[in-house]
């Protein structure tokens, strides 16, 4: 592989696997189950710092990747708790809590290298093309999960519950649960994700795992269109790329990214799968009839 692509492009496929695997993650809770999460990084963040500890602590990357989804989980589910008292906005407001939270007692224990991070995290020992593999690996393999759940019962539990609520208490759905399954399964897949993204970079501190790359990875799954697996992986690709293709954005992802998701909500509410999917229509509206 690494003679078939240079190494800045491993770079970037490696950026754009978990770039991928990230967005789908929320696109579970919010793109099909319909809870808003404005602190999705937090769980990103919780893999990435579980992950790192444990590789240099010596534990191989994939049981320290499997630890860090987790802990992942697990604080999901703990925030799940929280979605079952409040929705919509309050639902907003408390993940975008859980998102200062988390950096704010990050910064403070030493253990976890305080504000200057965890530096020198082990090589995977994969080789650059290894890891690249496994990271698109990654992204694969949760685009098919994501998908399978979609057409399972669980997704159409998902969708219902995103719809109405309490209709879909009143045809059987147990809510509660479909909720915390939600932002159990999402959440892991966001650690995952952070594990995959602090051995990428080698060091990882708090701010890494703010507000902006909470705003960043919702804005791939408005964009791409809420539920569409395509979708937001094709808004994941485009977003990870664009401050390579145009550096000047790095300082300025809130308002691009800001600015993309008003004009997606204000011209095209199904984002990238609703311009597709009206192309469809109008292409086939427009045959002449046989």
């Amino acid at each position: 592989m690494t003679g078939i692509i240079g190494a800045y492009e491993m770079s970037l496929l490696t950026m754009v696997g978990i770039a991928v695997t990230f967005a789908l993650s929320l696109n579970l809770i919010t793109g099909l189950c319909g809870q808003i999460s404005l602190g999705h990084a937090a769980f990103y963040g919780a893999g990435a710092y579980c992950a790192a500890m444990l590789t240099k602590a010596g534990i191989p990357l994939a049981a320290a990747l499997l630890a860090g989804a987790v802990v992942a989980a697990a604080i999901g589910l703990v925030v799940g708790l929280a979605s079952l008292r409040v929705r919509h906005d309050f639902l907003a407001i408390t993940t975008m809590g859980v998102g200062f939270l988390f950096i704010g007692i990050v910064r403070q224990q030493d253990a976890l290298g305080g504000t200057n991070g965890i530096s020198s995290i082990p090589d995977p020992g994969l080789g650059k093309a290894g890891f690249v593999l496994l990271c698109l690996a990654s992204a694969v393999a949760v685009a098919l999960f994501s998908l399978y759940v979609k057409r399972s019962w669980m997704g159409y539990a998902f969708d219902s519950i995103a719809d109405d609520e309490d209709t879909a208490r009143i045809v059987g759905i147990n809510v509660p649960a479909y909720k915390l399954a939600a932002f159990a399964i999402g959440t892991a897949f966001a650690g995952v994700a952070g594990g995959l993204y602090a051995h990428n970079v080698g060091i990882i501190v708090p701010d890494s795992f703010g507000f902006v790359e909470s705003v960043t990875v919702l804005a791939m799954v408005v964009i791409g269109g809420n539920g569409s697996i395509w979708g937001v992986t094709v808004a994941a690709v485009i977003l990870s790329m664009l401050p390579h293709w145009f550096q000047f954005i790095d300082n300025y992802k809130l308002l691009v990214y800001g600015g993309l998701v008003f004009a997606v909500m204000r011209f095209s509410p199904g984002g990238l799968a609703g311009i597709f999917a009206g192309a469809v229509a109008r292409v086939r509206g427009g045959r002449e009839p046989a």
